[in-house]
């Protein structure tokens, strides 16, 4: 497979392709999807084996036995990010929205606050406020085109119904890879306010070259407040499996999670520990190096080609496959750029606000694409912001 393949999406109830015309009113017909965080990729020949081996058995029972699906998901931590987890501390939930709000209802109460490094991921604050609980946003400052904590501001929002933080590593939409100092930083932040600590680290592989990723396990000192979540699903495009690993080393947290997971009567798909299992292994190590390197070269095209637009600034990407593009430049008001975008360039994208404060005048674009789309879009956005040239 190579990932320029253009594969129809269109008619397969993809909420990428097959809702942009319901919720953003660009046409289905001629419009470009690049806003849900899923890939236009097939996943690696070795997950595609995985489900033919199950279909051609034909019988979808319960699945019992967990030991190969445990191993593949240490030998990925040991051997891609230096992490040595235990089976005993790993939890499957329905995916990562899932396990936030899992955490979010197991460690809070009705009322406590919840902090959030915003802009980020909109579907944080949402499960936050749909368990009732209140969100407390700090805004990141826009440091020449990366994203920054300031500490010495957020330490005046906190009070003493605050219970929780939760960070995005690598951060969706700003493309951050946290350097160890920063991580540090929300470490003490944590301990300082005597927060539990969620990390939602789903983007992880997801390396544009010469990056690296340190998980927040790796930091000294928080293990005892300290959630990890991990996935296959965003690494491997197979976010329909709905699989994630919530990771707690911590005894106390650990039992905790598990009575809540025991309550509500939860097990893990099938198909998701069969796909992530066959993932989490050299033939899937292979696929994610040459995906991230095609990435990049996503990543150079469309970032020469939005720059290039006078008033459009595209956040340098460190990780993920998400662009960000602040508009500010252009001197138009929100409604006026993304009518642009949306209507006269037909591309379907998320918008700046849903992400929390600070995202006003930007907007996330997908660019996990075949190219040619890549160079349709910026041949689209050059001629809806023709005026400015």
């Amino acid at each position: 497979m190579s990932f320029d393949d253009i594969i129809e999406r269109r008619g397969t109830h993809c909420v990428k392709w097959d809702m942009m015309e319901k919720l953003y009113g660009v046409p289905q017909d001629e419009g470009l999807a690049m806003w849900v965080a899923d890939m236009d990729f097939r996943p690696p020949e070795v997950v595609q084996h995985a489900l033919r081996d199950l279909t051609d058995h034909g019988i979808y029972g319960y699945f019992g036995d967990d030991d190969k699906y445990m191993e593949a998901i240490q030998w990925w931590m040991q051997n891609r990010h230096g992490w040595k987890v235990d089976r005993d501390w790993v939890f499957t939930t329905h995916g990562l929205v899932n396990g936030t709000a899992m955490c979010v209802e197991t460690f809070t109460q009705p009322g406590d606050g919840v902090v959030l490094f915003t802009p980020v991921y909109h579907a944080f604050a949402k499960v936050i406020k749909a368990n009732n609980r209140r969100v407390v946003e700090c805004e990141m400052t826009n440091n020449d085109g990366r994203y920054e904590m300031d500490f010495d501001a957020y330490d005046a929002l906190i009070d003493d119904t605050t219970r929780m933080v939760v960070l995005c590593s690598p951060h969706n939409p700003g493309g951050r890879v946290w350097s160890r100092a920063e991580l540090e930083g929300v470490a003490d932040f944590a301990k300082r306010h005597d927060l539990l600590l969620v990390s939602d680290e789903i983007h992880h592989d997801l390396l544009m070259p010469g990056q690296m990723h340190i998980p927040m396990a790796h930091i000294d000192g928080i293990t005892d407040r300290l959630i990890m979540m991990t996935a296959t699903t965003k690494t491997f495009n197979i976010a329909g499996s709905h699989s994630g690993n919530v990771i707690i080393e911590d005894s106390d947290l650990r039992a905790k999670f598990a009575a809540r997971m025991a309550g509500l009567g939860l097990s893990p798909n099938s198909f998701g520990l069969f796909m992530a299992t066959a993932a989490y292994s050299a033939d899937g190590a292979a696929w994610v190096d040459d995906l991230c390197l095609y990435l990049d070269g996503n990543r150079q095209l469309f970032d020469a080609g939005v720059n290039a637009i006078p008033g459009l600034k595209s956040m340098q990407l460190e990780a993920t496959y998400l662009s960000w593009v602040d508009f500010a430049g252009t001197g138009m008001d929100r409604e006026e750029f993304t009518r642009r975008v949306e209507q006269d360039a037909c591309i379907a994208v998320n918008h700046g606000p849903t992400f929390g404060k600070g995202g006003g005048s930007w907007l996330r674009f997908n660019i996990a694409t075949p190219r040619a789309r890549i160079e349709e879009a910026v041949e689209r956005l050059e001629k809806a912001f023709g005026d400015l040239q």
